[in-house]
């Protein structure tokens, strides 16, 4: 692992995103609350924030961080047949958070890919990058 020992404490903010693209049908039955699963959005949701806390657990050297902040949106855009994902994470620490968000998003998707399967095994995930990231030594970062 690096060493943060050296580092100031800081608020670190960082926030990813990503997509899943499916058949129209497959995002009308999510909407609509038809799956057999259960809830697509709100387990997605869920998903991602349980995934940003253990995010040091699934990726090898990654620190184990006291997140203050966990905010996952799976959003319905029916104008390009996907889910949106955001996922923001914050913390106080020496390091910054953008595995967590990444880890946020990436399991959210991975989650309405899961659910939503049964019905639709063409669904894509994609663009899941960073697009936000503050705090630190290091300048602030935005993309989109």
């Amino acid at each position: 692992m690096v060493d943060v020992g050296v580092k100031d404490v800081t608020r670190r903010e960082a926030t990813a995103r990503g997509a899943v693209q499916m058949q129209p049908e497959t995002l009308a039955l999510i909407m609509a609350g038809q799956m057999k699963k259960g809830d697509v959005l709100v387990t997605a949701q869920l998903a991602g924030v349980m995934a940003a806390k253990r995010t040091s657990e699934l990726i090898p050297l990654c620190h184990p961080l006291p997140l203050t902040y966990i905010d996952v949106l799976c959003e319905p855009n029916s104008a390009e047949s996907r889910i949106d994902i955001t996922a923001t994470v914050r913390c106080d620490g020496k390091t910054g958070v953008e595995m967590e968000a990444l880890t946020a998003a990436t399991v959210a998707a991975l989650t309405i890919y899961d659910m939503a399967k049964a019905v639709d095994r063409c669904m894509t995930l994609t663009g899941i990058r960073v697009v936000a990231k503050t705090g630190g030594k290091s300048s602030d970062f935005y993309q989109e």
